[in-house]
């Protein structure tokens, strides 16, 4: 399945496009995004992050605003009852990591990339326990910024493991530090 969609955004759309998109699709989000950008497409990682992020926080606020009377109408069918529970049981079961801590667990909850704390799920938790929209926006938006970071630097280093080169990005930041340590260093020395 993971190869079918690879292969739909790939032949379908230009390459930032496909990034953006599949940020939004819930269970992949940003974590797959950025992945798929760096590591597929070879995209640089100073341009993947951010398509990534925007793509995948473009539904939270709806999430935030509707989920819940989307929930309650699907209760009162007959076809999405089930549906509808299974959402709530989700999120019923997340909601003890993000009730002890309130923003920080909800923050803590999206920004641990692992499958299914995402900021989909991150804003269903938020709009069923009755967060604060504009409080839950901004956590789930630097959790989801922490996350992406944390995927951009593992993405790179697999790049860098795979191909034997690290990212310019990555050489620019080392060449920084090594000349302020030598700077340092050699400051120091003529102190002494």
């Amino acid at each position: 399945m993971v190869e079918s969609i690879q292969t739909f955004f790939q032949e379908n759309f230009p390459p930032e496009l496909a990034v953006f998109f599949i940020a939004m699709i819930p269970l992949i989000e940003c974590r797959g995004a950025i992945p798929f950008g760096i590591l597929v497409l070879n995209l640089p990682l100073w341009e993947v992050l951010p398509i990534a992020i925007l793509g995948n926080i473009l539904p939270v606020p709806f999430i935030l605003l509707l989920i819940r009377p989307v929930i309650n109408w699907l209760k009162k069918t007959r076809l999405f009852h089930p549906l509808a529970h299974w959402i709530e049981a989700k999120a019923e079961k997340k909601k003890d990591k993000v009730i002890k801590y309130s923003e920080w667990g909800l923050f803590l909850f999206v920004a641990i990339p692992i499958p299914g704390t995402g900021a989909w799920t991150g804003a269903l938790v938020a709009a069923l326990l009755n967060l604060r929209v504009r409080n839950a926006f901004f956590t789930i938006l630097f959790g989801m910024i922490t996350a992406g970071l944390i995927m951009t630097v593992g993405s790179s280093i697999v790049t860098a493991l795979m191909t034997g080169e690290m990212p310019s990005e990555f050489k620019a930041i080392a060449d920084f530090f090594g000349s302020l340590y030598q700077s340092i260093s050699s400051g120091s020395a003529a102190l002494a």
